[in-house]
């Protein structure tokens, strides 16, 4: 028989999907960037090499937008407090006034956090990243994988506020010998993803978007997610779609005619953090992939990889790889409506990295240091 408790908590955890369903359809329109008398953009080191190369990137994004700012049209908001000593001693993954302190702005520039794990000492808090996408409501996380001379050229956008990551600390222990986990696909959260996906598809002129599900096994939840992307598709007829199983996408992926054939991908959130990663390495590895995390009030900008502590104890933050967060500044300057510069800063980007490469990233003193990264690339914006 199944306890009492066991279906109190079943539940419990249906009654606050139906509430966020609600939360969800209540909402507003996407902020409209163009109507706003000023842009605020939050830049939270976060911690680790977070703070070394979020400073650099902020420093590349200023320079960028030095016109903007004079103008008063940007202001650069600076925000402490995202450390895992501070969470640690506020027993939040998020405290209060660093959360306040987000909410002020309209975007984030933000630098890799610990998150704590078994047996390193730190209290067991919430990851940073899971609770702002929770507190924010950043549906979508965006990750573009760029490697021109193999022709891949990818963005994908994975939903982040579902599937098995929604109620991932909720599953259930019936028994010594059973445990139970859930993924949650709803209406609501899988039309705005596809939506945002196709839309992006359409103003970057970009070919196709492949549907990312295991609908053939996980027939429900998968089921639905692909059924509604492609109910979202059809208001798309310019943009080829088709739709994959995931253990066979990333098969593709390392087919090196096939891969060329992919360009936008839509996906649940579990597929999308592993598939993502495989992806990044394609381009150097997670140390070079940005990525964005989008709601329809805030959005925030980040690093695909972690904080790496390590590098801080061993004296090599100076030379942390700032590649990841200036590819998330692409994505920052597109979001909020300055496609040509995040143009510019893209090519500058693809002229440090994969062309010109005057300056070598490797961690160590046996390669250039972030900073000096950081003026490499703005000296190659001069020139653009």
């Amino acid at each position: 028989m199944v306890s009492k408790e066991t279906l109190e908590k079943y539940e419990q955890l249906i009654a606050s999907q139906l509430e966020r369903i609600e939360k969800m359809k209540a909402q507003k329109d996407f902020v409209d960037y163009a109507k706003l008398d000023k842009i605020i953009i939050g830049v939270c080191g976060g911690d680790g090499i977070g703070p070394v190369i979020t400073k650099e990137s902020a420093n590349v994004l200023r320079y960028i937008l030095s016109d903007e700012v004079e103008k008063g049209k940007i202001e650069f908001f600076d925000i402490d407090g995202l450390t895992i000593e501070n969470r640690a001693a506020k027993l939040k993954a998020i405290p209060d006034d660093v959360l306040e302190d987000l909410k002020k702005c309209h975007v984030i520039l933000k630098g890799p956090t610990t998150t704590p794990r078994q047996g390193d000492g730190w209290p067991n808090i919430e990851s940073a990243n899971v609770a702002m996408r929770k507190e924010l409501d950043l549906f979508a996380n965006v990750r573009p994988v760029k490697v021109p001379d193999q022709g891949i050229d990818w963005t994908f956008f994975r939903e982040n506020t579902e599937g098995a990551y929604a109620v991932g600390s909720k599953g259930v222990n019936v028994n010594d010998d059973l445990a139970i986990d859930f993924t949650v696909t709803t209406t609501e959260g899988t039309l705005r993803i596809a939506e945002l996906a196709y839309d992006y598809a359409r103003k970057n002129k970009k070919p196709k978007v492949s549907i990312i599900t295991k609908a053939n096994v996980i027939k429900t939840t998968d089921g639905k997610f692909l059924n509604l992307c492609k109910q979202v598709a059809e208001k798309y007829p310019d943009i080829v779609t088709d739709d994959w199983y995931i253990d066979i996408t990333t098969a593709k992926l390392v087919d090196e005619e096939r891969r060329k054939d992919f360009s936008v991908f839509v996906l649940p959130n579990l597929y999308g953090d592993i598939i993502t990663d495989e992806a990044a390495q394609f381009q150097g590895g997670v140390g070079t992939a940005g990525s964005a995390n989008i709601g329809k009030r805030y959005a925030m900008f980040e690093a695909i990889h972690g904080s790496a502590p390590r590098m801080v104890d061993e004296g090599r933050d100076i030379y942390a790889d700032p590649c990841s967060m200036l590819r998330a500044c692409v994505l920052l300057l597109s979001h909020i409506g300055y496609q040509e510069k995040s143009e510019k800063l893209e090519r500058a980007l693809d002229i440090c990295m994969f062309e010109e490469k005057k300056m070598k990233i490797t961690g160590r003193n046996t390669g250039c240091t972030c900073k000096e990264f950081g003026q490499y690339v703005m000296d190659t914006l001069k020139n653009l």
